[in-house]
């Protein structure tokens, strides 16, 4: 049963570059077609670390594979946000999500040649959550502004206009949610044998 879990999560992977592509076309298709991958790859998120846990189909493979395909979803699309949208998602942020992330990676491969693995904490797995949850809400005003005026209108407004702060001040937490968690990391290192790792959980 390991092999269902990793293929998600390698979809999850696969599918990434297609959305962003499709995010780029900045047209009515490109834009709901990015949108939809994005939730089915978020869905998957959920379902590889379930199906892992239930049928008992944890593995190094997938302890490995599961986090970094975050990774690649989460700072693939935030980096192709920042050029179509520098103003709602600018670049530092993007760049200090990713020096979190090598940092964490580092200090787990640390671990890994020590034969350990460093425990997943909750509050990284609800920073991944509100990630997504970000970026889910930003690709649905993008989508909106490609139909009919009334729904365009305030979407614009959102992306454009003066709401642009609302979902700038949403990233800023996501961002400080993201550095305090890395930061625990550092300074309160949890080690476990492999064997003693709960599910394929989010770091």
């Amino acid at each position: 049963m390991n092999f269902v879990p990793n293929a998600l999560t390698i979809g999850r992977i696969v599918v990434t570059p297609i959305l962003l592509v499709l995010l780029l076309t900045e047209t009515l298709l490109g834009q709901v077609g990015a949108l939809v991958l994005f939730l089915l790859a978020a869905i998957s998120d959920y379902y590889d670390g379930k199906m892992a846990r239930t049928y008992g189909a944890q593995s190094r493979l997938g302890q490995f594979l599961d986090p970094f395909a975050d990774k690649v979803l989460v700072l693939g699309t935030l980096a192709v946000l920042a050029v179509m949208i520098p103003k709602i998602v600018p670049w530092w942020a993007v760049a200090l999500i990713a020096l979190r992330d090598v940092a964490v990676t580092v200090l787990r491969m640390w671990a890994e040649s020590r034969g350990q693995s460093l425990r997943t904490v909750p509050m990284a797995k609800t920073k991944t959550t509100l990630q997504l949850v970000f970026l889910i809400g930003v690709l649905v005003v993008m989508a909106a502004t490609k139909f009919p005026e009334m729904i365009a209108s305030p979407a614009r407004w959102v992306l454009e206009g003066e709401g642009y702060v609302i979902p700038l001040a949403l990233l800023m937490a996501v961002v400080a949610l993201t550095i305090f968690t890395g930061v625990w990391y550092l300074f309160n290192k949890e080690y476990v044998s492999p064997e003693q790792v709960p599910d394929e959980g989010n770091l």
